[in-house]
């Protein structure tokens, strides 16, 4: 079957072959076929959900909750259930995602395979930190159950490990108590980035989550620091409509440019500015407040957008980020959302996973070709000298070099890689490099 299956950047837009699980399964049986990709509700930015030489795997009709241990707050369910489906789930229990990622629409696989983080990676590191076990089918016809203790390779490589380990079947979570969906926010304006950094490590030590948002369009680098923490009201009501709004239709031209955006940062700096004191707020509002606007990606027009995501060493960070700042300022390129926040100690059980101490920087650029292309590799190459990496999951141009230079240890995922999965990204990144390293083409 062909159908869409676009990514959430909407940067390469065309139909895509897909088959069904049993489909898959049955061409296991026979031992041939091409390449398959199990894909997710499609909120990856960028090609690490495509698989253009092959086939791609819609997981989303696997999504029953599968059990629940309201005493533990260990909840199971396959693979395509949403964490909106699993907060609607384990909410009247008292319990709440104990990592979540800016929107509440990806896929339980989806976000063990991308080990997804939330604005409390200081205390809680990623989601597979979260992840008891999992159950895997691979092309041999097996189903693996995996876990720290049984499997173990297999559990530390799909855990980050994109969809190439195999079919995430289903996985069991352990889910965080707490006092209330609500959360108490408290906001903090800054003037500049030395002010944000001399705030967010006490930031960190004192609230479950931080974040801060940057006016990348001042010259200042002026923002907001929202932190929060859970209430203890007792309020577990999930919202009924979590889409308040939507984009309707496609925009013939990027709506988000430098006019218009210049005006959004004024507004949204003062209107938080002038939000004195704690204060409650939805779980929505605060984790997801872009979900309250359906195909808000269309607002970038129809060449779609580039997501940046950067990991910077604590003791680069204050030089590399306002550089980075700088250079898409210079470049003419406006982002609609930069969000900068700490990433603390904890290690990830996933041998791929992007976190690492220090620093996260996440811009967004409506796509102008070459121009954007030229200010991507710009960021990459500030990246990786003050140390640190850019995401994969949020990708789709990234040079193997700069792929390498972030995750030296990408051959560990190439040695657990089903050979009949593959995506686009793992082609022009790890395939690139493996053609040029002799001791993995020996393996």
């Amino acid at each position: 079957m062909m159908a869409a299956f676009d990514s959430f950047g909407r940067v390469a837009r065309h139909p895509r072959q897909a088959t069904t699980l049993e489909v898959a399964i049955a061409s296991f049986e026979k031992g041939t076929g091409p390449t398959i990709l199990p894909f997710g509700n499609g909120k990856s930015y960028g090609d690490t959900c495509h698989n253009d030489a092959g086939l791609l795997v819609p997981m989303r009709s696997r999504r029953a909750i599968l059990g629940f241990d309201t005493d533990t707050g260990l909840l199971t369910a396959e693979a395509g259930a949403t964490l909106e489906e699993v907060i609607a789930h384990a909410a009247p229990h008292g319990y709440f995602l104990p990592v979540t990622p800016g929107t509440r629409y990806v896929t339980l696989g989806g976000a063990i395979a991308n080990d997804v983080h939330g604005k409390n990676h200081h205390l809680r590191g990623t989601f597979g930190c979260h992840v008891a076990n999992l159950t895997l089918l691979r092309s041999d016809g097996i189903t693996y159950t995996c876990s720290p203790r049984e499997n173990s390779d297999l559990f530390e490589a799909t855990i980050g490990g994109m969809g190439l380990t195999g079919l995430i079947l289903s996985a069991s979570l352990r889910l965080m108590k707490v006092g209330s969906l609500d959360v108490i926010e408290e906001i903090t304006p800054f003037s500049g980035l030395e002010s944000y950094f001399d705030l967010a490590e006490e930031a960190d030590a004192k609230n479950e989550y931080a974040v801060a948002w940057i006016d990348q369009l001042s010259g200042s680098n002026r923002g907001v620091l929202l932190t929060g923490n859970h209430a203890g009201n007792g309020n577990f009501a999930t919202e009924e409509k979590a889409t308040r709004l939507s984009v309707p239709f496609e925009m013939p031209f990027s709506m988000l440019n430098g006019v218009s955006l210049s005006g959004f940062n004024f507004a949204y700096f003062h209107a938080k500015a002038r939000k004195s004191g704690p204060h409650p707020s939805s779980y929505g509002n605060f984790f997801y407040p872009l979900d309250a606007v359906g195909n808000w990606n269309r607002l970038y027009g129809p060449k779609g957008l580039h997501q940046h995501q950067s990991v910077i060493p604590f003791e680069a960070a204050r030089t590399a980020i306002p550089a980075m700042l700088e250079a898409s300022r210079k470049a003419g390129q406006a982002s609609f959302l930069t969000v900068l926040k700490r990433f603390g100690a904890t290690p990830s059980p996933g041998v791929l996973s992007f976190p690492r101490p220090g620093y996260t920087l996440t811009m967004d650029f409506s796509n102008r070709g070459v121009a954007t292309l030229n200010l991507l590799a710009t960021l990459d190459r500030l990246t990786v000298e003050a140390g640190g990496r850019v995401n994969p999951y949020k990708d789709q141009r990234m040079s193997p070099e700069t792929f390498a230079a972030g995750f030296p240890d990408w051959q560990a995922l190439e040695r657990h890689r089903d050979p009949r999965f593959l995506s686009d990204f793992w082609r022009r990144t790890a395939l690139a490099l493996s053609h040029h390293t002799p001791a993995l083409a020996a393996e």
